[in-house]
């Protein structure tokens, strides 16, 4: 299943965000495929296109950076998985 995965953080976060992704790398959890990340020009966040069949993995993906950041993630369809539901 695809889930897109927004992050925002305030700006008093970034030099935090910005220490803890070059540690990391900001790869998720073992069990969710990164497919591409797309970061805001002006900063501030981004989104994440990722797949996974276990949504649970995204909590832990979550617990790892909500301390600094607001991160919501959706599962969602593509247009052919879509028209088979309409």
């Amino acid at each position: 299943m695809l889930f897109i995965t927004r992050y925002s953080y305030p700006p008093k976060a970034r030099d935090a965000v910005i220490a803890r992704f070059k540690e990391t790398g900001g790869l998720p959890p073992a069990g969710i495929k990164l497919l591409g990340r797309w970061t805001f020009v002006a900063g501030g966040g981004g989104f994440h296109l990722c797949e996974a069949t276990d949504a649970s993995l995204f909590a832990k993906w979550a617990m790892q950076w909500n301390d600094l950041m607001t991160i919501e993630s959706h599962p969602v369809l593509d247009d052919q998985q879509l028209a088979g539901v309409l």
